[in-house]
C-alpha cells in the first residue's frame, strides 16, 4: 500500500466511509448474535432439565447439542463458495428464516430422534453465516480495520451468552425451558427481513456512501490483494500447509471453547448449588470478561499489524487457567470459577486477530472458502468437544475429567500457531 493511499483512507474514514463503521458492524453484530443465541440456549435448557422433561439419558442429551456441529460442519464450504458467486446477502437472510424456525421448533418437538434432526438442520442453517460474513468484510474493511471489524463481529458471540445467561434463567425458571425456546427462535425471523433491505454485498450496491469514497476504499483493497501470492484454484489453497495447520489448530481451539459454552451452566449449577437464575447470572461473568479482552486484542494487532504474536498468549492463558480450574474442582468453587473467568476471557480474546490471519495469506477468489474450510474444522472440534465433555460428565459424574481434555486441546491450540509457516507474498 502506497503512502498516497493510506492518507487518502485515513482523512476518508473520519468523513463518508466512517458510516461502515455505523451501518455494517451492527447489523453483522445483531446477525451473529442471533446465530449464536440458540447455539448457547441449548446449555442452560439442558441444565434447567431437558433429558428429565423429555426422558433421556445424559448421553442422548449430548448427542443431541453435537448433532448441530455436524450440520454445521457439512454445508460450511459448499456455503461459501455459493455466496461467492450468488450473493451473501440474500443467502444469509434464508439462513436466518429457517433456523428462526427450527429453533422455535426445539421447544416443541418432544421425540428424541426428531430433536437430533432439528439441531442438525439448525447447524446447517447457521453454518454459512460466520464465514460469509466474515467474506463480507473483507469486501467492507482494509486490513488496517479488519481485526477490530472481525471482533465487533464476533463480540455478538459473548455479549449474547452474557445477557442470555441472564436472562434466559430467569425465562426459564418463569416460563420453562420448551417456551424460552419458542420465545427465543422468533427475533431471528424478525430480523431476517431488516437485514435484507439494508445489507449489500459490495460498498459500490449501497445509496449511502460517495462515488469517490467507494473509490477511494476499492483502490486500497486492490492494492492490498496486490501484495498477496496469486493462488488459482481453490483445492490448491485448502491444501497449503498453512492452511492445513490452521485448521487442525482451529479444531483443537473449538474443541475447548465449544464444550466451554455449552456446559458451563451445568458446571457452574453443580459446583454453585444455586437455582437456574443464579446459575444464569454467574454464567455471564466470563462473557463480560471475555468482551473486554476481545477489544483489547483487537486493538493491539490492528495497531502493530501483528496477528499470530497477538493470538497465541492468549490461548496459552486460557489453557492453563482451565487446568487451575480442573485441579479447583470439588476443592474450592471460588478459586475454580475465577479460573474459568480467565479461561472464557483467553479463548474469546484473539478471535479477531485470528480470523484476520487468512485474507492476509490467501486472495480474495478463494478466501470463502479457506475461512469456510478452517470454520468446518472448528465445527468438528465443537461435535467433539459438546459431546465428549458432555459424555465424560454423564460418564464420571463431575466437569473435571471433560475440563481436563478441553484444557489439553487449547493449550496444543496456542503451540500449533507457533508453527504457522512464514507468510507468502509476491515479494517474498
Amino acid at each position: 500500500m502506497t503512502k498516497t493511499q493510506t492518507a487518502d483512507l485515513s482523512l476518508m474514514q473520519h468523513s463518508d466511509l466512517r458510516r461502515r463503521f455505523l451501518f455494517m458492524l451492527p447489523a453483522v453484530f445483531v446477525t451473529y448474535s442471533l446465530a449464536y443465541l440458540d447455539r448457547a440456549n441449548f446449555g442452560l435448557g439442558a441444565a434447567a432439565g431437558l433429558s428429565e422433561t423429555l426422558h433421556i439419558t445424559g448421553a442422548q442429551t449430548s448427542l443431541i447439542s453435537a448433532s448441530f456441529f455436524l450440520g454445521y460442519f457439512l454445508f460450511q464450504i459448499p456455503g461459501a463458495a455459493f455466496a461467492r458467486k450468488h450473493g451473501a446477502a440474500k443467502l444469509v437472510f434464508t439462513a436466518l428464516l429457517t433456523w428462526g424456525v427450527l429453533a422455535s421448533l426445539t421447544g416443541v418437538i418432544r421425540n428424541f430422534w426428531l430433536l437430533v434432526v432439528d439441531r442438525f438442520f439448525i447447524g446447517v442453517a447457521e453454518s454459512i453465516i460466520f464465514p460469509v460474513i466474515l467474506l463480507l468484510l473483507t469486501r467492507w474493511f482494509t486490513k488496517g480495520e479488519r481485526s477490530r471489524a472481525n471482533t465487533f463481529l464476533i463480540l455478538g458471540n459473548p455479549v449474547t451468552v452474557l445477557w442470555m445467561s441472564a436472562l434466559t434463567g430467569k425465562l426459564i425458571d418463569s416460563l420453562g425451558w420448551q417456551k424460552t425456546f419458542i420465545v427465543e427462535g422468533l427475533p431471528s425471523i424478525i430480523w431476517a427481513f431488516v437485514w435484507i433491505i439494508f445489507i449489500k454485498d459490495f460498498p459500490s450496491q449501497t445509496g449511502w456512501l460517495k462515488r469517490e469514497s467507494v473509490a477511494t476504499l476499492d483502490a486500497v483493497l486492490l492494492a492490498e490483494q496486490a501484495e498477496v501470492a496469486e493462488v488459482k484454484a481453490v483445492r490448491e489453497a485448502l491444501f497449503r500447509p498453512d492452511v492445513l495447520l490452521l485448521a487442525v489448530q482451529y479444531f483443537c481451539w473449538s474443541l475447548g471453547i465449544y464444550g466451554f459454552v455449552l456446559w458451563l451452566p451445568t458446571i457452574v449449577r453443580q459446583g454453585s448449588g444455586a437455582d437456574m437464575g443464579t446459575t444464569g447470572l454467574l454464567t455471564a461473568i466470563p462473557y463480560a470478561v471475555a468482551a473486554v479482552f476481545m477489544l483489547v486484542a483487537s486493538s493491539i494487532s490492528d495497531k502493530t499489524m501483528k496477528r499470530a504474536p497477538v493470538v497465541w498468549p492468549f490461548l496459552m492463558m486460557a489453557g492453563f487457567a482451565m487446568l487451575g480450574s480442573y485441579f479447583a474442582s470439588g476443592k474450592s468453587f471460588p478459586v475454580a470459577f475465577v479460573c474459568l473467568v480467565l479461561a472464557g476471557a483467553g479463548m474469546y480474546a484473539p478471535y479477531g486477530p485470528y480470523f484476520a490471519i487468512i485474507p492476509e495469506r490467501v486472495p480474495k477468489n478463494i478466501t470463502g472458502e479457506v475461512m469456510a474450510m478452517i470454520n468446518s474444522a472448528g465445527a468438528l472440534g465443537g461435535f467433539v468437544g459438546s459431546y465428549f465433555v458432555g459424555w465424560l460428565q454423564a460418564a464420571t459424574g463431575g466437569p473435571k475429567a471433560g475440563f481436563l481434555l478441553m484444557s489439553i486441546a487449547v493449550i496444543v491450540s496456542s503451540l500449533l500457531i507457533l508453527l504457522l509457516p512464514r507468510q507468502r507474498t509476491l515479494s517474498a
